[in-house]
């Protein structure tokens, strides 16, 4: 009665830090236990990529415009349309290609794994139980209307609750955080210096006022990016591939078609 305990979520959120703070509890146990709390009040709309910066795939592109669009966007999962944008009619899995590449005959649709579709109300604590109560990892997001407004995987789900969860864009081997891709154009990280870029490319990218190349492409944009976006700067292009936490981890970067040498290998 002396001490009764927390009667709202502000108070538990204080709680925990106290108990980090006490050292009852590890700060990263406290900061999972705060995206536990915090995914219940968020819904699948807050979390989802917004339908305009979806990766999709054409039933109707012949394999060679398939395979590029996986090797460029590096996904596992693809939703693939017929017709409109709009209209989702199934997921690929990137490893069934390789039974195409084996059975060139072999009719596209019959590899489509069922799409699962989510209202933007959807809580994610809900999702997350429908994920792996139905093994899915990815949810076509529609809204009240029915139309087709984003998706969202588990792996978006999680990281409310754990923080970013390193992928296959992620390699502590690569040296600088710069190498190069399949295509000729480079892959740079978001947290690179602009020392390191100018190096690597030959700009002169200002160095004064920010530290990374995610700072400066952010600054030049007027806030963060989304993924799909492109900019210009200094004679480079740089289209963002993937972001977490609020900030740009990979961007693809080629020289801009006004140096004549787009597809250039830096």
């Amino acid at each position: 009665m002396l001490s009764p305990g927390p009667d709202s979520k502000a108070e538990l959120m204080k709680t925990l830090a106290d108990a980090e703070q006490r050292e009852l509890i590890e700060p990263e146990s406290r900061l999972m236990l705060e995206g536990v709390l915090r995914m219940a009040d968020l819904t699948a709309g807050d979390v989802m990529v917004a339908a305009p910066r979806m990766d999709l795939l054409d039933i109707n592109a012949g394999y060679d415009a398939l395979l590029g669009s996986v090797i460029q966007t590096a996904h596992s999962r693809f939703p693939v349309y017929e017709g409109q944008r709009e209209n989702v009619i199934g997921i690929l899995m990137a490893k069934d290609l390789l039974k195409l590449q084996r059975a060139p005959t072999l009719n596209l649709r019959t590899l489509l794994r069922p799409a699962v579709f989510v209202p933007e109300s959807k809580r994610l604590n809900e999702l997350l139980r429908d994920f792996r109560s139905n093994r899915n990892h990815l949810a076509i997001v529609i809204d009240e209307f029915g139309n087709t407004a984003g998706l969202i995987t588990i792996e978006d789900v999680l990281e409310e609750i754990v923080g970013e969860i390193e992928d296959e864009f992620d390699d502590n081997e690569v040296e600088n955080g710069i190498y190069t891709l399949a295509d000729g154009s480079q892959r740079v990280a978001g947290d690179v210096d602009i020392d390191a870029v100018n190096r690597a490319f030959g700009t002169d990218l200002p160095e004064d006022d920010f530290d990374t190349i995610g700072g400066l492409v952010a600054h030049e944009w007027g806030r963060v990016p989304r993924r799909g976006e492109t900019v210009s700067i200094g004679g480079l292009r740089f289209t963002v591939m993937l972001t977490r936490g609020g900030a740009v981890r990979w961007f693809r970067v080629n020289r801009s078609a006004a140096d004549g040498s787009e597809d250039a290998d830096a």
